[in-house]
């Protein structure tokens, strides 16, 4: 009697992927996606109990592809090259999933529960992506970086889900001007240029 070879954690998830590209996210149960990927509901219970850990599978995936890609990041460039340079590798590693993606992402914006599950992968992530820019993540000062950057992300996203073109070129646009205008919004709201108005503020009026 032949011994079947046990089936990988990858392919269920390719199927569930699939799937979503094909049809609505939230009308996708748990054997259909089974039955895609050719294994039993206890197979598929023990890699993945609830679709939700698929969704944080890809988003891990997708961290992985950005993380461990080859040659290091020079750290003599900009901040906001070095930035869109990891993010760049993010939306390239998750290209084969963006129908799906669209899908999900329509149905977890009802769903409050996965919208908030979904909020904190996201910024696990930008938080790596910042460390791997050599920008860092650590700190209050890295929280701050961790949301604005998550906010960048997400108005990129919108524009990345509609971008069929070979080279992401829409995305890139997106991504840069986003960036800058990150960019900028940290550098007016920042303690120093705070306090430096605040310097100039006094001067001027003793000079009067």
């Amino acid at each position: 009697m032949a011994v079947r070879k046990p089936v990988s954690p990858e392919r269920m998830l390719d199927a569930a992927m699939a799937l979503a590209a094909e049809r609505r996210w939230r009308d996708i149960g748990m054997a259909d996606i089974a039955a895609r990927a050719k294994v039993d509901l206890a197979t598929l219970y023990a890699a993945f109990p609830a679709k939700s850990h698929m969704l944080a599978a890809l988003a891990r995936k997708a961290d992985e592809a950005m993380l461990a890609a080859p040659g290091e990041i020079d750290k003599a460039e900009p901040a906001r090259e070095r930035l869109m340079e990891v993010l760049l590798r993010r939306f390239d590693a998750l290209k084969p999933y963006r129908r799906a993606i669209a899908s999900a992402a329509r149905d977890g914006a009802g769903d409050p529960l996965a919208l908030a599950c979904s909020g904190a992968r996201l910024l696990r992530s930008m938080g790596w992506a910042l460390e791997a820019a050599g920008v860092g993540a650590a700190g209050l000062a890295g929280l701050v970086r961790v949301k604005g950057l998550a906010a960048v992300y997400l108005a990129t996203l919108a524009v990345w889900l509609r971008d069929d073109s070979a080279d992401l070129g829409r995305t890139m646009a997106a991504l840069d001007r986003n960036l800058r205008r990150g960019e900028a919004l940290c550098s007016a709201a920042s303690w120093q240029g705070i306090a430096a108005r605040a310097r100039e503020a006094r001067t001027g009026r003793g000079a009067k």
